[in-house]
């Protein structure tokens, strides 16, 4: 009779070989594993909405990101380089894992898959030095994350504004202007994957650098 292994006696090799070459570890990550380029590639191939859209593409997370911090610095004005970090990095677990859980499916995969994305989250934040927030500034967060869900169901799913309110259970009314600079895009158009980790990855640096500085960025002129 073959002998049953417990999960705990199993091999770990929850491994992944990232583009750059170097190799990590999702099950107990090291902060300096990858490179900023594997995130970037990592969020722009990760998408949202279950990778469903009304567009010929789906849309990214890494583009998601850029619009949260935008509507933080619409909303309330330029951000110093550690906030807008902590938007612009808000989802990068995802990028590792190549998944975007969508909210009601979480309480179904359960306490495992929670405790692997904060272990993720917890590297990446102390990869790129992102703050601990306040509850208000985590309100202030979570207020431009659920705007921009709201816009996109508008402008990427597809969602009628009944729905939006009444199945999706967002109350905010979704904008009508893209908050980005969609460049050679039509506005709300998601992204092709190569385009959407350039923007992510020049946001990153360019608020990287103004760390200690008193000229700050602006994701919109990025």
């Amino acid at each position: 009779m073959t002998p049953t292994l417990s999960q705990s006696d199993m091999p770990h090799r929850a491994l992944v070989l990232l583009p750059s070459g170097n190799v990590t570890d999702l099950a107990v990550p090291d902060p300096h594993s990858w490179k900023d380029a594997d995130l970037a590639t990592g969020l722009s191939r990760t998408f949202r909405w279950g990778g469903h859209s009304a567009w010929l593409r789906p849309l990214s997370v890494a583009q998601h990101s850029l619009t949260v911090l935008a509507i933080r610095e619409m909303t309330d004005g330029a951000l110093d380089p550690d906030h807008a970090l902590f938007e612009l990095l808000h989802d990068g677990e995802e990028g590792l894992l190549g998944f975007d859980c969508i909210a009601p499916l979480k309480p179904v995969l359960g306490a495992p898959f929670a405790a692997l994305c904060e272990r993720l989250t917890s590297a990446i934040a102390v990869r790129y030095g992102l703050p601990e927030l306040t509850p208000a500034q985590y309100r202030l967060h979570k207020d431009a994350d659920t705007l921009a869900a709201a816009s996109e169901a508008a402008h990427v799913a597809g969602w009628s504004p009944e729905d939006i309110a009444t199945v999706l259970k967002l109350s905010v009314t979704p904008l009508e202007s893209d908050p980005l600079d969609s460049g050679p895009y039509a506005p709300w158009e998601p992204w092709p994957t190569d385009y959407a980790a350039t923007r992510w990855l020049d946001a990153l640096d360019c608020y990287r650098a103004r760390r200690g500085k008193p000229a700050a960025c602006q994701v919109d002129d990025l």
